[in-house]
């Protein structure tokens, strides 16, 4: 096994852990597909909360093992998002006590079992690994196909299609999305040929377009010249590329637009046109107003079901200003190191640029459009934790050099062969 997969866990655990990751994110958009084109009725209801609970046992089985036969594998990382998770859940607990909206605690309880699942499969899973690579590539073609087919005027939406059995229970582009992101970014940072990541750009670009998702589609976008750069020898000749292309796009703008099609995407180009993007600022300047009345404790709940402030400001607004603080300094403080350290080193470790790029567009997202319980959180901390701990305890390596990039293999077998690092010396 290589190293990444001796820092993962055994094989056993392995299955589990890819078995839970391809339940939840793959799995879901499977099912919704299948939902969306009347081939089933919702059975499972969203399928994710089944899913969830049906995978969480196991996980936390297989962590506590793991911790019990090796107790330095509780990483500083796992100290903290435990920390946090349980002062969100007290804080839950208290306000359910106190008569808050059940509405509310079900949907924060809900938040914290994601967050605890999506932490535990991303700490396990050896993403270098044969097997993952082999059934995430396949999974990533699979949707990207069913959204290119089932796309009507360029826009994926299977409730147009009217021939769901149960269309309430239909996902939204938002669980499409999250499905295809959180499959891309394991995928994408392991990836060693340049080919093979153009090709990969190419194609989950589109698939993100069409499925009108605005905000994964710009974390994508985002995660590019982040990958891009840090592989380059010469970061400048990559620097002049982007600068070229955004010079080009600039100046086709009108022309490009015209060849696309009506996608609210294109709503990016002008927010104040979007309906969506002036909700969401009403929605922040709300949130800005509960936080200048409530500044330390926050108001838990005090917004009506739905309409939370789409960005880290809705964690002040339920967790006071100890939960925002924990949270952004458990998600910067890490990015911060890891590009201090790693990013401009010579060597490219791929254990490194799984957790930064999840960092790195977890914050983005946090920032601008997503709701604190996003759980982009749980998997930037699970691939830290893995990180943290490999760091430490490679005694082949000391702290804090890069494992060796070996040759670059051609695309075919770059598909299917995983990540080794270099021997020692």
């Amino acid at each position: 096994m290589n190293h990444a997969g001796m820092v993962r866990g055994p094989r056993g655990e392995q299955a589990v852990a890819i078995l839970a990751f391809f339940l939840l994110f793959p799995g879901f958009f499977f099912y919704h597909t299948l939902l969306g084109l009347g081939v089933m009725g919702a059975f499972l209801g969203g399928f994710f909360a089944p899913a969830s609970l049906l995978v969480v046992l196991p996980l936390i089985y297989m962590y506590l093992m793991r911790i019990r036969r090796e107790p330095n594998r509780l990483a500083k990382p796992d100290i903290a998002f435990g920390i946090y998770l349980a002062y969100f859940s007290m804080v839950v607990a208290a306000n359910a006590a106190l008569g808050g909206k059940m509405v509310h605690v079900v949907h924060h309880i809900l938040g914290i079992l994601f967050l605890l699942n999506v932490f535990l499969i991303y700490k396990a899973i050896d993403f270098s690994g044969r097997q993952f690579r082999r059934i995430a590539l396949l999974s990533l073609l699979a949707m990207s196909a069913i959204v290119f087919w089932f796309s009507i005027d360029g826009v994926f939406y299977l409730g147009a299609l009217g021939i769901a059995k149960d269309a309430d229970s239909l996902a939204t582009y938002q669980g499409f999305s999250r499905s295809y992101l959180f499959t891309f970014v394991p995928v994408i940072a392991y990836t060693r040929s340049p080919w093979l990541r153009i090709l990969l750009y190419c194609i989950g670009a589109p698939t993100l377009f069409f499925n009108t998702a605005r905000s994964e589609f710009i974390a994508l976008l985002f995660l590019i010249p982040i990958i891009e750069f840090y592989h380059s020898k010469n970061k400048l000749v990559v620097a002049f590329i982007f600068l070229v292309l955004a010079v080009a796009v600039k100046i086709y703008l009108e022309d490009i637009i015209a060849l696309l099609p009506h996608n609210r995407i294109l709503e990016l180009l002008d927010l104040s046109q979007s309906t969506s993007a002036n909700k969401r600022h009403h929605l922040t300047v709300y949130a800005i107003q509960t936080i200048n009345e409530h500044p330390f404790l926050g108001d838990f709940g005090s917004y009506p079901p739905g309409l939370y402030a789409h960005n880290v400001l809705s964690a002040w607004v339920d967790l006071g200003i100890v939960g925002i603080v924990f949270l952004l300094g458990m998600i910067t403080i890490p990015a911060i190191m890891m590009f201090i350290r790693e990013y401009f080193s010579s060597r490219n470790y791929y254990e490194f640029l799984l957790p930064f790029s999840l960092a790195s567009i977890t914050l983005l997202l946090l920032l601008t459009s997503h709701f604190f319980t996003d759980m982009l959180i749980g998997a930037t901390l699970g691939c830290y934790s893995t990180y943290w701990y490999g760091r430490k305890h490679d005694k082949r390596q000391p702290w804090p050099a890069g494992i060796a990039l070996q040759r670059e293999k051609p695309v075919h077998q770059a598909l299917f062969t995983p990540a080794r690092p270099a021997p020692p010396g």
